[in-house]
């Protein structure tokens, strides 16, 4: 699985409180990133309920 924030991010941090082990908040940037390259397995639904629950869908994953 790979996970990108795109440009779309409006830094409302809701996937950082969702799965604060994959996502961060970049105070200079005010938008979300990814802290790693491999999503463990064991957060991989998290990951894909923080995508869903993005209002401005900026989550995209590759299965």
């Amino acid at each position: 699985m790979k996970v990108t924030v795109t440009e779309q991010c409006m830094g409302d941090r809701n996937c950082n409180k969702i799965c604060p082990e994959v996502f961060a908040y970049d105070e200079d940037q005010l938008k979300s990133t990814i802290k790693v390259k491999k999503i463990p397995e064991h957060l991989k639904d998290l990951v894909r309920r923080a995508a869903r629950e993005c209002g401005a869908e900026a989550i995209t994953i590759e299965e």
